[in-house]
């Protein structure tokens, strides 16, 4: 009996440290599997990064539990105190922690836009641009090229890591239908404009300030400009076209750039949105300031803000004051 006993006391203690005791050797470490991993590659990503404290009784129980033929891609955050038990739970059940996916403003193009989801989640950059230039993709989400950027409102998405190219597409229209609620469309109604040019006009506002208080009156400007079929001359759209964004100075030259987002060639909206614009920039061109501003001109005293005027001559009283500040800078 006193042997039984023993042996049982021993079982009682393998069986505890198989199961329920800490094998973890990190305080937080993120697993990634990739996906098409098998079973010795999530192994082996383990062992080379020191995360189990006792290989073989993970080893062991995984080949008890099914996790050597169930092996499941994503992102994983493993904790000191989970046992083999829980860990393996875990993985075989592909219960993934999501990444926090952060869609920020001012992003200018397509391939940069490619790149930083690449940063979060698994698609590869090259994967989401052969999608984005598909026709076929492009017209089942009634877009173009020029107006896809326009697709995505920033924020924070909490998404799964191994989450595919086309049905990250699909989070990101779903969520663009959810921003565009029954006010806003009947907002944008109101001005006769469409979602896209409410996008793209909200970029240029975008790239113009980033004063908030400032935002619906500078797409007041444009709104008016827009209405009495005047040039946009914005610009931002010239450094879009140029391609150089970090100009501190539009010079003449600048302004013959042929293309269709140059707005002091063309009349109307350029094709599509300058970058991706913020949700306050929208917002204020929906809700634009009534009035009856023409032009505007950063002010002379670099603090960001600008000068509005009605009147042409108005307006190269503080386009000189301007220019003669950057003179005295020696800005060019």
């Amino acid at each position: 009996m006193f042997i039984i006993a023993i042996l049982g006391v021993g079982l009682g203690y393998v069986a505890y440290h198989l199961l329920y005791r800490n094998n973890i050797a990190k305080e937080k470490y993120t697993l990634y599997i990739a996906s098409g991993s098998d079973y010795g590659k999530v192994l082996h990503t383990m062992q080379t990064d020191n995360v189990l404290i006792d290989k073989n009784s993970f080893e062991y129980l995984a080949l008890k539990m099914g996790y050597s033929d169930a092996v499941k891609a994503g992102k994983y955050i493993l904790k000191k105190g989970m046992s083999n038990k829980q860990l393996i739970q875990k993985l075989r059940s592909g219960d993934q922690d999501p990444v926090n996916v952060v869609i920020r403003s001012n992003i200018r193009q397509l391939p940069q836009l490619a790149g930083i989801i690449h940063n979060y989640l698994e698609i590869d950059s090259n994967t989401l641009m052969t999608l984005w230039r598909d026709s076929l993709f492009l017209h089942s989400y009634k877009t173009d090229t020029n107006n896809l950027i326009g697709r995505f409102i920033p924020n924070t998405y909490q998404i799964f890591w191994n989450t595919s190219a086309e049905k990250f597409m699909k989070r990101m229209n779903d969520e663009n239908e959810k921003f565009w609620n029954d006010a806003r469309i009947d907002k944008a109604n109101d001005i006769s404009l469409t979602r896209e040019q409410v996008i793209t006009l909200a970029s240029i506002v975008e790239e113009e300030t980033k004063t908030k208080s400032e935002k619906p009156r500078v797409a007041g400007v444009y709104i008016n400009r827009l209405r009495k079929n005047m040039m946009l001359q914005a610009d931002p759209t010239v450094k879009f076209a140029v391609g150089d964004f970090e100009l501190k100075r539009i010079l003449n030259e600048h302004l013959t750039t042929d293309s269709p987002y140059n707005t002091y060639k063309n009349y109307g909206l350029p094709p599509g949105p300058i970058c991706v614009p913020t949700i306050e920039s929208i917002d204020a061109v929906l809700e634009f300031e009534q009035h009856d501003y023409i032009y505007f001109c950063a002010k002379e005293d670099f603090s960001g803000l600008h000068n509005f005027a009605v009147t042409h001559a108005e307006h190269e009283r503080n386009s000189k004051k301007f220019h003669d500040a950057m003179n005295s800078r020696g800005i060019k």
